[in-house]
């Protein structure tokens, strides 16, 4: 039995771990993942991978070159080139509140094996794509893959941390965001660069190869769950909620009827999740914090070598934004995280933290796209993105303890939609779009960077909200009280 903060809530072990498992080794995994995801999304907006267009149609009095990289074979304008990214945001909201919802039935480690084995076909399908069509598609199913991974991995991590190290930990984990992308900049600029930019997806495929492997030959890692809710953990060892393999699962997807019977009980189970998310003043504050924050980053990440080239012709623009991204992405997330937890891991502080280093990230931005030479944009926009990062602990913090323990997985799918669906799904073409109107770079940047200050309005006004003495403590907010736990958000079978 293990005892969660020394408090009130008891926490239990309800299933024998793998003899691999320790927390430590468990962390390490999740981040090796989720740093390769996130190399992906850096090398696709690489100049290496992504490319440029050409101007081969030009008159013989203008500089001619070809095309290069995606952009360039398969002709495609700054709308369609941000589409790419919008392809796989869709691909991911989709799917995340749907395996979110499986996750109440199903174990959490065969769905992470199942998304991984999908991701290592489609980021190979990407690397085979003949068009923009074919290569929209296999975008949108990496998203699909990543949809598995990203709800699931970060409820691990805030279960098994140390109490007094649950902020760091969970900081690490989101340090591989930033600098999966950076490295996803070098390693695109670097294969893509010398090598093409199909075999930039076929090593990414080949890499992730062994831990979607992994996903199904291990044996599951299982959630603890509080004292009262081992009684409905008790029956799910008793097998009556139905099993990955047993003859009931293996029947839904034999008759039409009870197809669509599942399909439509996940629904209502979504709906119904959702719903009660969003009277949570907390999380609602959270993701429109979240929502803009991700609207710039998400464009910075996909048009930052882009526009370091056009306004400052960087000769290496891949390996210098990667490596600065890298350094603050390290340096900024890490921080964040022990910052946190130095002052006191509560819902208020981490608001207050977040506002106050959003807003002077913005800050930084802002004035970096002013300058017209490289080094003070240079030292300027890292200090930015230092404090930028140093948000990406406090918020999953935030979002994890605005819920009852059991919704956590549903409470980060759905973050992840709301995040991706009015945030990066939008800036990337929207901003291609103002750049082919007004074909200024420079613009267009402090038109983005803007939106940072309606995210550090947002999360600021989130420490005066009235917070739940379970939310302000490290016990998880008291979401469903009101109603019985519901035993299918615990883990279910092999």
């Amino acid at each position: 039995m293990a005892i969660e903060d020394g408090r009130r809530n008891e926490y239990v072990e309800t299933r024998e771990q793998p003899a691999w498992f320790t927390p430590e080794r468990m962390l390490i995994i999740l981040c090796v993942v989720n740093l390769l995801n996130y190399v992906d999304r850096g090398a696709i907006a690489s100049n290496g991978v992504n490319g440029t267009l050409g101007n081969s149609t030009c008159s013989g009095q203008d500089d001619c070159f070809e095309g290069r990289g995606i952009q360039g074979d398969f002709s495609l304008s700054n709308f369609e080139d941000g589409v790419l990214s919008s392809a796989f945001m869709v691909g991911l909201l989709i799917s995340s509140p749907i395996f979110a919802e499986l996750s109440k039935t199903y174990n959490h480690m065969r769905l992470i094996g199942i998304g991984l084995s999908i991701w290592t076909a489609a980021t190979l399908g990407c690397g085979l794509s003949i068009g923009f069509w074919s290569i929209v598609f296999f975008r949108a199913l990496v998203g699909v893959a990543e949809a598995s991974f990203v709800s699931l991995a970060a409820p691990f991590i805030d279960d098994y941390a140390p109490p007094e190290r649950r902020t760091a930990w969970l900081s690490y984990f989101y340090a591989c965001i930033p600098v999966g992308v950076a490295l996803g900049y070098v390693y695109g600029g670097v294969v893509g660069g010398n090598c093409g930019w199909r075999v930039a997806f076929f090593l990414e495929s080949l890499l992730m190869l062994p831990f979607a492997i992994f996903g199904f030959v291990s044996k599951p890692v299982y959630l603890k769950t509080k004292r009262e809710d081992a009684n409905s953990a008790a029956l799910l060892e008793k097998d009556e909620y139905p099993s990955v393999g047993d003859e009931e699962s293996s029947s839904i997807w034999r008759s039409p009827v009870k197809t669509w019977n599942f399909i439509v009980k996940q629904g209502k189970g979504i709906a119904e999740d959702l719903k009660l998310l969003m009277k949570e003043s907390v999380y609602v504050v959270d993701m429109l914090g979240y929502i803009a924050y991700n609207f710039v980053i998400g464009a910075y990440s996909y048009f930052g070598p882009k526009v370091g080239a056009a306004i400052y012709q960087m000769k290496n623009p891949d390996i210098l934004f990667g490596g600065t991204t890298i350094f603050a992405g390290i340096l900024g997330t890490v921080v964040g995280g022990l910052a946190l937890d130095r002052l006191g891991s509560t819902v208020p502080t981490a608001f207050r933290f977040l506002g106050i280093c959003s807003f002077v990230g913005a800050v930084l931005c802002f004035t970096a796209f002013t300058f017209s030479t490289l080094l003070p944009f240079i030292i300027l926009f890292s200090v930015g993105e230092f404090f930028l990062f140093a948000t990406l602990g406090p918020v999953n913090f935030i979002t994890l303890h605005s819920v009852h323990p059991n919704n956590r997985p549903i409470a980060l799918a759905m973050c992840t939609v709301l995040i991706h669906i009015f945030g990066d799904v939008p800036s990337s073409p929207l901003i291609g779009l103002i750049q082919d109107h007004i074909q200024n770079w420079r613009t267009s940047s402090l038109i983005l960077t803007s939106v940072l200050f309606l995210s550090a309005i947002f999360w600021y006004s989130g420490s005066w909200l009235p917070v739940k003495e379970a939310q302000s403590a490290d016990q998880p907010s008291s979401l469903l009280e009101s109603n019985k736990p519901r035993a299918a958000l615990l883990p279910g079978h092999e």
